[in-house]
């Protein structure tokens, strides 16, 4: 973990109980590393399809977002298909689903 950044693991679980408050379904699909594991988001648009969000830092170290399959809306098993392959690549990563229908996730950062 470097030095000035919180545990993965407790940033994640301040955004479950935030977002659980408000009422927005959202698990944790997959627990990576608790100190530095990198997130990524599937943000289920039910009806609409799937996005998936990676974390990822800028050049100044500001957490962002980066749209993997090209941004697109895909199908259910698509998005964990791909998420199957980056897992695989990276034992560490945590993996949090979002279930809303207009794609706002509520985890801070801009998406690239």
């Amino acid at each position: 973990m470097e030095s000035g950044r919180i545990p993965t693991e407790l940033w994640v679980k301040a955004h479950l109980r935030r977002l659980s408050a408000e009422g927005v379904p959202v698990v944790v699909v997959r627990r990576g590393d608790p100190h530095g594991g990198m997130v990524i988001l599937k943000v289920n648009q039910l009806d609409e399809g799937c996005r998936v969000l990676a974390q990822t830092r800028d050049l100044d170290g500001v957490l962002c977002w980066l749209a993997a399959l090209d941004g697109r809306l895909v199908g259910e098993s698509e998005a964990d298909d791909y998420i199957a392959r980056q897992t695989a690549r990276d034992p560490d990563l945590w993996v949090i689903e979002v279930e809303t229908r207009n794609g706002a996730h509520g985890f801070e950062g801009k998406e690239l």
